[in-house]
């Protein structure tokens, strides 16, 4: 095994500020807390960008179950999706992101898919050569035909902007339909294309939900984690999805325990808290006579004068 892992490296020098997302903002803005969702609400996937879309179905429809396959409208037209099955408590989501399902799919659209699925491959290598051709600094993550609709989606990642309308009129000749690129970010890369974390499990936006809560250093710092970003960032460069899913219990927690750093008298010595575990729920102090202790923290005491007291 690696030394990294072994052992807390931290690079003071190291901009962990590049692992956060530009532009970190709740998945709830806009979210209507008095709205209520329609009964029954699916949550379906689009199998070729791993997103997940909550849907209502028509009246007297008939009950969807989990694998199914149905039509939906998208952001880039109707579509095939699977049915993951029914969301009773949905998080995080506004009205307006709730669709209807069209229908159920037929075994002529499971056909049709699966012909788009072997067009798409094809399509890929073409995509390249083109690329290489125009010279252009792109990389190819995903080739997408609609199901219902004449149209083929291409979506790449690249550091800058790019100048892609050489690149289309080419793919316009060559497959005869409409084409549409999306630049994506590191993050739908990894959705994308999945892989397996740190942990050993697949990446969490891509088989857990692609509508995670928004990860700062702040959740790792507050759950006393290695600032090492070998550690604490997934194999798209940024933090990992994952430290948002104990965020709230550490911090609800730490607010009855004392601070690292804060001084306590006890035994006739003057002590430092250097660690506290809201885990183990013990708390390491350092004495001005050399001694180390590790005390439960339920003998810590708040008095009045929000200094802390050892009973």
């Amino acid at each position: 095994m690696s030394d990294i892992f072994e052992n807390d490296i931290d690079d003071e020098n190291e901009n962990l500020a590049a692992l956060e997302d530009s532009d970190i903002r709740k998945n709830t803005d806009g979210a209507d807390e008095n709205f209520v969702y329609p009964k029954p609400l699916y949550l379906v996937k689009l199998e070729y960008s791993s997103e997940g879309v909550y849907c209502s179905v028509p009246k007297k429809f008939p009950e969807l179950k989990k694998g199914d396959a149905v039509i939906i409208p998208t952001r880039y037209g109707k579509d095939l999706a699977t049915v993951l099955g029914k969301a009773d408590h949905p998080i995080g989501i506004k009205p307006s992101d709730i669709v209807t399902v069209e229908r159920k799919a037929t075994d002529a659209d499971l056909k049709k898919y699966e012909e788009l699925a072997e067009k798409e491959e094809s399509a890929f290598k073409t995509f390249r050569e083109k690329v290489a051709l125009h010279k252009l600094d792109m990389k190819l993550v995903s080739v997408h035909f609609l199901l219902e609709e004449s149209k083929a989606l291409f979506f790449f990642s690249s550091e800058n902007r790019v100048d892609f309308r050489e690149l289309v009129k080419d793919l316009v000749s060559i497959f005869k339909m409409r084409i549409e690129l999306r630049q994506i970010g590191v993050r739908d890369e990894t959705r994308i294309t999945g892989g397996l974390g740190v942990c050993g499990r697949p990446c969490c936006c891509h088989c857990v939900s692609d509508k995670l809560a928004p990860v700062s250093i702040k959740m790792a710092k507050e759950q006393g984690l290695s600032l090492n970003s070998m550690k604490i960032s997934g194999q798209c460069g940024r933090l990992l999805c994952c430290l948002s899913y104990e965020f709230n219990w550490y911090s609800e927690a730490r607010k009855t325990l004392p601070n690292e750093g804060v001084h306590v008298f006890y035994d006739g010595t003057q002590f430092k808290i250097t660690d506290v575990n809201p885990l183990t729920k013990m708390i390491k102090m350092l004495g001005e006579d050399g001694r180390i202790l590790e005390i439960p923290a339920k003998r810590f005491e708040k008095e009045n004068s929000n200094r802390w007291k050892i009973n």
